[in-house]
């Protein structure tokens, strides 16, 4: 059976679609997975995946592209192409999977399956309905199980990528502590000072830092670093960064996707966690996690890009020390 799934969102919304991802595979001869370019590099780590097709859906992102009625016609003529048998629609909490539906029943898709608080019509044939409290990796999984794909035996659920490479190239030898200091969103974003600050209090504590970034990032990574830390800001692709998390002893980081890198590869996580999402939906999944923050902050749930509140309160109020305690604790819990 030939499969395809759908997640069109960001780098850690595909990773948390992975789980789901090897519940289709276990049962499929192939699995497309169809993402957005925000999660392309995340898709292409994840196990089970056949094929990748990148589409930039007009109701997806921070700005999304114009409705082009040409473009829409590409996309339905490549997965008409692609003979699907079923199709699992994966949306987060707040995302209607109608409109992906709509162009996948249009290219033929004969089995079409979903979660969707909205009524569907005739556009899923599986229409799941998501269970309070769940996280958005158990979510997924939940919605896969309701199409019949279901974990396989010895699939603890947990987000999982391919094999990184030894990237000790890069980071040298010894433990170390990565600090990833940005964001997809500024409302999610510790503050530089208090990064630089966190930094310079783990290599007073006898800590190898390690700061990462994006290409975009690499101002923002010097900045925090101050000469006390290893930047590798622009210097690691989605596959290279999995390698240099992998063998971190803890990564901290806002809520993003190196975030549920870390969670894929096994390392723990300090997590500075803006409540503009809900964290019993969105923490890293599946590893020891210390959550740093003020959830019941002003901005709680209001799915905010940028802060609302003077002064960022949420996480400003979070010092380096917070931090530091905070990982010194998760190492002591790793190596008792």
């Amino acid at each position: 059976m030939k499969s395809l799934v759908v997640r069109l969102d960001g780098f850690g919304d595909v990773l948390l679609a992975g789980p789901a991802v090897r519940a289709v595979a276990a049962r499929s001869s192939r699995v497309t997975l169809l993402c957005g370019p925000r999660g392309a590099d995340a898709a292409g780590l994840l196990p089970g995946v056949d094929e990748v097709l990148v589409w930039e859906a007009p109701w997806e992102g921070f700005a999304p592209p114009p409705v082009d009625p040409a473009d829409i016609g590409a996309l339905i003529a490549r997965l008409r192409a692609g003979a699907f048998e079923t199709a699992l629609i994966l949306t987060s909490f707040h995302q209607s999977p109608l409109p992906a539906a709509l162009l996948l029943r249009l290219a033929g898709i004969g089995r079409i399956g979903a979660d969707s608080a909205d009524h569907p019509g005739r556009l899923l044939d599986v229409r799941h309905r998501r269970l309070p409290g769940r996280h958005e990796t158990e979510a997924a999984l939940d919605t896969a199980a309701a199409m019949g794909f279901a974990s396989p035996p010895g699939d603890d659920g947990r987000l999982r990528v391919l094999p990184p490479p030894d990237t000790s190239g890069l980071t040298g030898d010894g433990p170390y502590v990565v600090l990833h200091p940005g964001a997809s969103a500024p409302a999610r974003a510790w503050s530089p000072h208090r990064c630089a600050e966190a930094v310079a209090l783990l290599a007073d504590a006898g800590h190898r830092v390690v700061v990462t970034g994006g290409p975009d990032e690499t101002d923002l990574t010097r900045r925090v670093g101050g000469g006390l830390a290893l930047d590798l800001g622009g210097r690691t692709t989605a596959h290279t960064l999995a390698g240099v998390l992998r063998t971190a002893d803890v990564v901290v980081s806002a809520n993003t996707g190196p975030a549920h890198l870390a969670a894929a590869v096994g390392t723990p996580v300090v997590s500075l966690f803006a409540p503009v999402v809900p964290a019993d939906r969105w923490a890293p999944y599946g590893v020891p996690v210390i959550l740093l923050g003020d959830p019941s902050a002003p901005c709680a749930d209001t799915r905010a890009l940028t802060c609302p509140v003077p002064g960022h309160p949420c996480l400003d109020e979070v010092t380096g020390q917070d931090v530091a305690r905070a990982v010194h604790k998760l190492i002591q819990e790793r190596h008792s």
